[in-house]
């Protein structure tokens, strides 16, 4: 049994980068997940990578309309959500005002990460990955989509009921620096 075993959890921006990892580490730990993304073909090529517990909804959570369409989806086909993980284009409530609603608000704030634009970033500049944050980041390495995820899925579960408020920063140590 899964720590988020039961849960129903919605993330955007989940057909790439720390969105997938998160998605795909949220079924892992046992939970039914909503994906959505702009990029319809991403999206569904994304829920069928990860392959079960999962439904993919396109669309662009910047706009009311949109979002709007989201939840109703989630409520017709689960009927509530346990877990909202605000990947891109949401901003997040803050914890004071959802406290009567027993709705837990924590930051994960990324650094490095391997992902579609860091690349990007990297190939625009002509060095790799590696080259461009070298000696920047004390663990020494760039890092994965998949270490976001596993900071999300903590943050995410019962195991972290006790941590509200909180910035939990997943960079290698590069804020610290």
């Amino acid at each position: 049994m899964g720590k988020l075993e039961g849960k129903i959890a919605v993330v955007t921006g989940g057909n790439s980068g720390i969105g997938f990892a998160t998605a795909k580490r949220f079924v892992a730990d046992g939970a039914y997940v909503f994906i959505t993304g702009r990029r319809k073909e991403e999206l569904e090529v994304a829920a069928r990578q990860i392959g079960r517990n999962v439904m993919a909804v396109q669309g662009d959570v910047s706009k009311l309309a949109e979002l709007d369409r989201l939840f109703a989806t989630v409520k017709e086909v689960k009927g509530r959500v346990d877990v909202l993980f605000a990947n891109a284009g949401v901003a997040e409530p803050r914890t004071a005002d959802l406290q009567s609603r027993r709705i837990r608000v924590n930051v994960v704030s990324p650094g490095a990460i391997d992902t579609p634009g860091l690349q990007e970033l990297s190939q625009r500049n002509s060095e790799g990955l590696g080259e461009l944050f070298q000696g920047r980041i004390p663990l020494g390495r760039v890092g994965r989509p998949e270490d976001v995820a596993t900071a999300v899925s903590f943050l995410a579960s019962d195991e972290a009921s006790y941590i509200a408020g909180s910035e939990l920063f997943v960079d290698g140590g590069l804020a610290q620096v």
